[in-house]
């Protein structure tokens, strides 16, 4: 199995594997471009996301800079909108839905390791190494993600959510509610 393999099954993985460096290094160079783009030059940076993403729907828009770790883990639905200086770190598959409003500085994340430190670091002949694993994030239809919110690693957020800015969402969020908070946690049903 490769460490790809391992990576999307969310088993331990090596994140220095020659694979995953060479997605990674391809990644930053289309993000390199894509955030140097004039904001005019629309079809550019359709191409640049379209190669970047496994799958990006019509009409979603992303504000430079934008951050991730491939990008080929990533598809968003139709319609939706990612604000300035978000950080998808999709060691992992993140899948968002159509018509969804993503404010700025909002972090996904998919990678994991393990809480104790004699777990996570592993002494090698060339010095220290850690542990990786990754679980996938889901968000639905019609959310709105309010700035600087952190989605942590193998989180669901349901179809028509509104995440108040500055959550920290640790735990899946269901359909129609307004939740908030760090830790978040449901306020209202909408």
């Amino acid at each position: 199995m490769t460490e790809k393999e391992k990576m999307l099954q969310g088993d331990y993985y090596d994140s220095r594997d020659p694979e995953l460096l060479h997605m990674y290094h391809r990644a930053r160079k289309l993000i390199k471009k894509y955030n140097h783009l004039d904001s005019e030059q629309t079809q550019e940076r359709e191409r640049f996301l379209s190669e970047l993403f496994d799958y990006k729907g019509r009409g979603v828009w992303i504000e430079a800079p934008f951050f991730c770790d491939y990008g080929e883990n990533i598809s968003i639905g139709e319609n939706t909108f990612v604000n300035a200086n978000c950080m998808f770190l999709d060691n992992h598959r993140i899948t968002i839905g159509k018509d969804g409003l993503i404010a700025p500085f909002v972090q996904i994340y998919t990678a994991n390791h393990p809480l104790k430190a004699t777990e996570r670091i592993i002494e090698t002949d060339n010095g220290s190494r850690y542990r990786t694993f990754a679980e996938p994030v889901s968000i639905g239809d019609k959310v709105w993600i309010g700035g600087n919110s952190i989605i942590f690693p193998g989180v669901t957020i349901g179809n028509n959510v509104t995440i108040g800015a500055g959550s920290v969402v640790t735990k899946d969020i269901p359909d129609n509610v307004l939740a908030y908070g760090n830790p978040c946690k449901i306020q209202q049903v909408l």
